[in-house]
């Protein structure tokens, strides 16, 4: 199935030949940690060959406790992520929690990104698309594929084409989530394009103060989903996953994640040659 193509952030397309990846870590920490991930994500962009975006949240307010590391907040996550696209060059990608969040968001970043409990706020949904920015929305893990064309829908209502959406798996029973394969071709067959998270889709949801995961299936999940036709990636990545402030149990390490982007690419090379 091949949906119609956008431009997620300057000089890079997705929907079309290439396939993107959205990169970086679950929340910002620091600013050395943040550069330390933007640096080795550009190294690796330019010597695979890949267009990657840089993502990181100024604020996790999705958490299941309240005693969860949210991040730094909207000014000093701007500020930092504003210092990652100076000293890198990559595009930059972030959450929106509120519509008030959206503009100055978009002074800073390529992409605003709607969270998947977020994806019913029509507000949110709005604001975001009338920046004028690319829009990601994540579908929610209680929504169906077809379901998820309505939220793309109130996105372009503002005359905004630039959206996008990411499938992050479904609710299946209590603390697990499934990725149904098939809703890459349902949501792409409303002519939008659609990213996989590789690394969200690997939690087990709630069951105690941090969610926990699975790390050991990002490989071959991912591999599935290109092979199921996603147009893009999305994975998070800590120098020290298993210390991280927050998707500890499902965040990569930067080795495993350019190998993981190197055999992506190489995939869906190999299924564009089969196609032609």
């Amino acid at each position: 199935m091949t949906s119609s193509p956008i431009e997620l952030a300057p000089g890079i397309s997705l929907g079309g030949s290439s396939l993107p990846i959205i990169a970086g870590p679950c929340s910002i920490e620091s600013e050395e940690t943040t550069l330390e991930v933007a640096r080795f994500l550009a190294e690796t962009a330019e010597r695979l060959a890949v267009d990657v975006i840089f993502k990181a949240s100024f604020d996790k307010a999705n958490r299941s406790s309240l005693g969860s590391y949210r991040g730094p907040g909207i000014d000093e996550g701007l500020r930092i992520l504003a210092a990652v696209g100076e000293e890198t060059g990559l595009p930059l990608l972030t959450d929106v929690h509120g519509p008030e969040q959206c503009a100055p968001a978009a002074e800073v970043c390529d992409v605003l990104q709607v969270p998947a409990f977020l994806c019913r706020q029509t507000d949110l949904v709005l604001a975001a698309s009338a920046t004028g920015r690319a829009v990601n929305i994540k579908k929610g893990q209680f929504v169906a594929p077809e379901d998820m064309l309505r939220a793309v829908d109130k996105a372009r209502s503002t005359g905004n084409d630039r959206v996008s959406v990411t499938e992050r798996g479904t609710s299946f029973g209590y603390n697990n989530l499934v990725v149904d394969m098939r809703g890459f071709a349902i949501m792409q067959a409303g002519g939008v394009p659609v990213i996989y998270d590789v690394t969200h889709s690997l939690q087990l949801p709630g069951g105690g103060v941090q969610t926990g995961g699975v790390r050991q299936y990002a490989e071959p999940l991912a591999r599935a989903a290109v092979a199921a036709g996603a147009d893009g990636l999305y994975v998070e990545v800590h120098p020290d996953p298993d210390n991280a402030l927050s998707d500890s149990t499902t965040q990569l390490d930067p080795p495993r994640a350019a190998k993981l982007m190197a055999e992506l690419k190489a995939l869906h090379a190999a299924m564009g040659d089969s196609a032609s």
